[in-house]
């Protein structure tokens, strides 16, 4: 495990492909959003320190002020067409636009401010086209604060190479689940994760920790969590190399 961990380290200081992507991004946004534009960061697996270097997407959020007088359905539309503008094929997800820059898979989280103190943002979720509000400063703070980032990254891993539908967030917060009370021994912790997807994830409520009237548990059909516990059950039946390689 030590191994795999160690192979898939990714750069998280000043030369990182998160900041070299914000970098990159900055004058986009800034000419589309103007003085509107509160700021860019990571808001995903890099600032969360749960990325993988064969992961998939790298997150950025697009913190927007509280004066912006669009809808977010406008704002999540409008910056779409701006990209649509520059040549940059996006994708519409569910609170994200996916595009390719410098050859990342990049995924742009755009977010209003719902006031000029707190961290909190309203995001527009496209797929329900209706809203939500949330906190990816508090979501970066309680993934970290469990202290359980290594088997996370063991886990994502495992959900790339089975080729599973498992958004990162939902991932992150079953893995803090199932491991709640477990010590650290993390090659027998990543067997309970399988466990847990096995045994108890399908039914399992999980909620967003910076609204519990986001149901984190509801991103993914009961097909999708079927899924992933047939699979994870699958990968418990073999050995390590059946897990992740």
């Amino acid at each position: 495990m030590f191994t795999i961990l160690q192979r898939e380290q990714v750069d998280t200081g000043p030369t990182s492909p998160a900041l070299r992507v914000i970098y990159t991004l900055r004058p986009v946004l800034v000419s589309w959003a103007g003085q509107n534009l509160v700021g860019l960061f990571p808001s995903g697996s890099f600032a969360k320190g749960t990325a993988n270097h064969s992961g998939t997407d790298i997150d950025v959020f697009v913190s927007l002020s509280s004066a912006v007088n669009d809808t977010l359905k406008e704002i999540y539309n409008k910056l779409n067409g701006r990209l649509i503008e520059l040549r940059y094929t996006p994708k519409k997800q569910n609170v994200s636009i996916n595009i390719r820059v410098n050859g990342y898979s990049v995924d742009l989280v755009p977010g209003k401010r719902q006031d000029t103190v707190s961290t909190d943002h309203s995001l527009y979720r496209n797929r329900a086209d209706t809203w939500t509000k949330t906190n990816v400063v508090k979501h970066i703070q309680h993934v970290r604060s469990f202290n359980r980032i290594n088997e996370t990254r063991i886990v994502k891993l495992w959900r790339k190479q089975k080729g599973l539908e498992f958004p990162s967030f939902y991932l992150e917060l079953a893995v803090i689940e199932a491991l709640r009370g477990c010590q650290t021994n993390q090659s027998a912790n990543v067997v309970r994760v399988l466990e847990y997807l096995r045994d108890s994830f399908v039914n399992a409520r999980i909620v967003d920790p910076a609204n519990t009237n986001n149901i984190i548990s509801e991103d993914l059909t009961v097909a999708e969590k079927n899924a992933i516990r047939l699979r994870a059950d699958s990968s418990l039946k073999g050995s390590w190399s059946d897990v992740v390689s």
